[in-house]
């Protein structure tokens, strides 16, 4: 059946205009292309969030902010997708307590995530046990995170907002409130359920959201285009140059960390010589004195003393360098003491970080 016309005139010349797209009113039209940009921006939050690329995740949350930010009201059927934007945003930046997304400066990123994950839930009507791991690790690391920075008040108060009094919640509101008398961020309960566990059962969460948004119209076409033009092939060479450029970074740094485990195993040895052997000679339990000894060596790599078992040479993760970048955009180019201390790197030195961002910063 042929499309019936209408005359236009554009600039005085007559022109045959579709009806079919001028009878479709611009806002329904606009509303329509936000939904897919929204769910397309969506998808690209997830994909970077799993990666842990924090370049291109920050890139798109910006985009994902905009979008939302210009919604009048979210339509039902987005509820799910904008909530979820806002809670991966906050969970990146969850260990950045001066950050605040709320109006109430109390909240901390991760307790501001903890409420878009309780909206999550209420759109969803499955995956119950993996609902309740998230929500259970969110909470600890609400507590964690505030241990972490030495604010112990602080942790008690969120205690008190976190839980209800009902039954199911009282033993793990029972064993933080003894973590946090305790004052010692290293014990087994908050490494047992870590941050990083916490970014696991996340990427789980994200694998089944992105298989639901594989019909997204946008990311449908934008598929078939780079098959069309063969782009896939020049995406998978450029990140294989990326890979060897960081290799190369990497065994740059190698001879000055050997110089570097030299001086720290003088420096450590001797010292947990004396302290575990003063420890053996007492009276307590052999497994309170295995924990005394794990934390004393944990305290040792905080203040700048590391082991050399956790100097050897390893390459860099997606969530390292994604807390690296966190930590300069806090603190600044040149302060990596500070954000060594402050991020969360599995054996890093203050000039490893410091080549690192160098690195990063050449292949930009």
């Amino acid at each position: 059946m042929a499309t019936a016309t209408v005359l236009g005139e554009v600039d005085g010349v007559s022109s045959p205009v579709s009806s079919s797209v001028g009878s479709a009113p611009p806002v329904a039209v606009e509303a329509v292309a936000t939904e897919w940009m929204l769910e397309f921006v969506c998808s690209c939050l997830c994909r970077h969030f799993a990666e842990q690329s924090g370049a291109e995740f920050w890139r798109w949350r910006d985009v994902a902010q905009a979008l939302i930010n210009g919604l009048s009201q979210i339509p039902p059927h987005q509820k799910k997708t904008v909530y979820l934007c806002q809670l991966l945003i906050r969970i990146a930046q969850g260990k950045s307590l001066g950050l605040k997304f709320e109006n109430d400066q109390r909240i901390s990123p991760l307790e501001s995530a903890l409420s878009f994950w309780t909206l999550l839930e209420r759109e969803e009507n499955k995956l119950e046990k993996l609902h309740e791991d998230i929500r259970r690790l969110i909470q600890i690391q609400i507590i964690a995170v505030h241990m972490e920075n030495r604010y112990f008040k602080e942790a008690a108060e969120v205690l008190e907002r976190l839980f209800t009094d009902s039954e199911s919640d009282k033993p793990l509101r029972v064993k933080l409130a003894t973590v946090i008398k305790t004052k010692d961020p290293y014990v087994p309960l908050l490494q047992s359920f870590s941050y990083s566990l916490l970014i696991s059962k996340i990427k789980s969460y994200i694998k089944l959201s992105m298989k639901e948004n594989e019909t997204n119209f946008l990311i449908q076409e934008a598929t078939k285009h780079v098959v069309s033009q063969g782009l896939g092939a020049t995406a998978l060479l450029n990140r294989a140059v990326e890979v060897n450029e960081d290799d190369k970074s990497d065994s740059k740094s190698e001879q000055r960390l050997v110089k570097e485990d030299q001086y720290a195993i003088s420096q450590s040895s001797g010292y947990i010589k004396k302290t575990t052997g003063r420890r053996c000679s007492g009276q307590k339990p052999k497994e309170s004195r295995v924990l005394q000894s794990l934390n004393n060596m944990k305290n040792l790599e905080k203040n700048g003393v590391s082991l050399a078992c956790s100097r050897r040479r390893q390459r860099w993760t997606h969530k390292e360098d994604l807390e690296l970048k966190l930590g300069v955009r806090e603190f600044g180019v040149g302060n990596w003491a500070k954000i060594l201390a402050h991020g969360n790197f599995n054996g890093r030195t203050s000039v490893m970080l410091k080549d690192r961002w160098r690195t990063l910063s050449k292949n930009k």
